[in-house]
């Protein structure tokens, strides 16, 4: 089945639907290749983005194999966001494509603002806070979102890809 067949596809804002769905989860498993082959690794994320799509910002460093493969220069990640222990006629949950790349300066700062509003418990551990601050911030901006909602339907999905241009 290609990428838009049955589904409902939008090239302008991203719809409702999908926005809530992303803030209805927390956790993504990213997947990636790199020289070793196909890998993948789950990350909490936030949700930001007030233009025409979302914005995801998660923590790792720069260091590990997933961090040095988002790093690359056009490199592209597929992620799926989910909750465990779903019924199958009830399932939720969304893919994505995009690409990642590390924030610095005020665009660090108003991503970090977002992941800690997300995840309060960051700034109420000085600890914890003082470890992530100290590795990178990533926004990954997804092209293409499904989100697949079999509560509307078995196989109900709905999709959005990012405007092509300014």
């Amino acid at each position: 089945m290609g990428d838009t067949e049955g589904a409902q596809v939008a090239a302008a804002d991203c719809p409702d639907g999908i926005r809530r769905a992303l803030g209805a989860h927390s956790t993504m498993t990213l997947a990636y290749v790199d020289e070793d082959g196909p890998q993948a690794c789950a990350v909490l994320y936030a949700v930001g983005g007030g233009g025409r799509g979302p914005v995801l910002y998660f923590v790792t460093a720069l260091t590990t194999r997933h961090g040095r493969a988002f790093g690359e220069s056009g490199a592209r990640v597929a992620f799926t966001a989910q909750r465990d222990g779903q019924e199958w006629s009830g399932l939720t949950g969304l893919q994505g494509r995009g690409r990642c790349r590390p924030l610095a300066g005020a665009e660090r700062a108003a991503g970090w603002r977002v992941y800690t509003e997300r995840f309060p418990f960051v700034g109420e551990s000085e600890r914890l806070r003082a470890a992530l601050e100290r590795t990178a911030l990533w926004e990954l901006r997804p092209d293409w979102l499904r989100l697949i909602d079999n509560g509307r339907g078995f196989g109900h999905k709905e999709e959005w890809r990012a405007p092509v241009g300014p």
